[in-house]
């Protein structure tokens, strides 16, 4: 079981979304990860073939999914970044359309239906009407809807965008409970949604896929660039004003406590500090404003950047 992207490209006009990627799933869950913009639904609804790319191609078991067909969406699961419901239709009506959209037997689809209801947890309120649910409640709806036809691939497009941080732990834990012999894609800009549960990372910016690893992996992409020093706080500001500050705290005598991602040594008293997939977000999407951000390029990222920077240390 495999999903294959090959060389995969987005044109706009002259504005290019997605830029040659290529990349192979096999069955775990797979976390892409970048600031909105970079690329990451127009390369979600590619693969869901939703939307047909400007070159290359998405391949399930070696075959161009264009070929497959309705094969292909048979085996599919898609939970979108705007998530499309009847709100006047019941949970379980919702399913139910959803089961004979998707060729399910009446019989089957009904205690599909709720089994997955029960899952999610709104096996309790099938028979209220989608509009009264909470964010959370609809996009767990949202989740059992997508996986009503047992798919082999399951595509997630910023599924916790807008869950309080309960309700994104709970559909953390769904998801992962869900993902045993399924290829799971789940794009996200949050980095707590992918850290503890992604068995493999893909860093997604300006439409190309810059890193792919384990946590572990990628955050060594960001070693010794991770750093923390105790300042007075007016240089605690001074330092949020022209650095990636990732956190900022006062300790007990109204000194600031600062960590930062920084090529270079920041303060004469910082120290080295180990690195998080948080620490390698802000280093590769760092934020600036006016001619600092048009003038700046974008940081590199690349086992070679830390070796050449030990090597200038000595």
């Amino acid at each position: 079981m495999e999903l294959q992207l090959d060389r995969l490209s987005k044109q706009f006009g002259n504005a290019i979304a997605v830029d040659r990627v290529s990349a192979s799933f096999s069955p775990g869950v797979y976390g892409l990860l970048g600031a909105n913009g970079a690329g990451k639904t127009t390369l979600m609804r590619m693969i869901c073939d939703v939307l047909k790319p400007t070159s290359g191609c998405v391949r399930w078991n070696g075959t161009p999914i264009e070929r497959l067909g309705a094969d292909y969406r048979d085996c599919l699961g898609y939970l979108p970044q705007d998530f499309g419901y009847y709100p006047d239709f019941t949970a379980i009506d919702f399913m139910l359309y959803l089961s004979a959209l998707k060729g399910l037997a009446p019989r089957a689809a009904r205690r599909r239906s709720y089994e997955l209801l029960d899952l999610v947890g709104l096996r309790s309120v099938a028979k209220r009407k989608v509009r009264t649910f909470s964010g959370g409640m609809k996009q767990r709806l949202g989740i059992a809807q997508a996986v009503i036809n047992d798919p082999a691939v399951l595509v997630l497009d910023e599924p916790t965008a807008g869950l309080d941080p309960k309700e994104r732990v709970r559909f953390r834990n769904l998801i992962s409970s869900l993902a045993q012999d399924k290829v799971v894609i789940l794009s996200t800009h949050i980095v707590s949604d992918v850290e503890y549960i992604a068995s493999q990372i893909l860093v997604m910016r300006s439409g190309s896929i810059i890193a792919t690893g384990t946590v572990e992996e990628i955050v060594q992409g960001v070693s010794g660039c991770v750093w923390e020093c105790v300042v007075p706080p007016r240089e605690a500001d001074a330092m949020a004003a022209r650095m990636t500050v990732g956190n900022l705290h006062y300790d007990h005598d109204g000194m600031a406590v600062v960590r930062l991602v920084s090529d270079a040594r920041p303060h004469d008293g910082a120290r080295p500090v180990a690195p998080t997939l948080e620490d390698v977000y802000l280093y590769l999407f760092e934020e600036r404003s006016g001619d600092a951000q048009e003038q700046a390029a974008p940081r590199r990222y690349s086992a070679d950047r830390r070796a050449r920077k030990e090597a200038h240390h000595g």
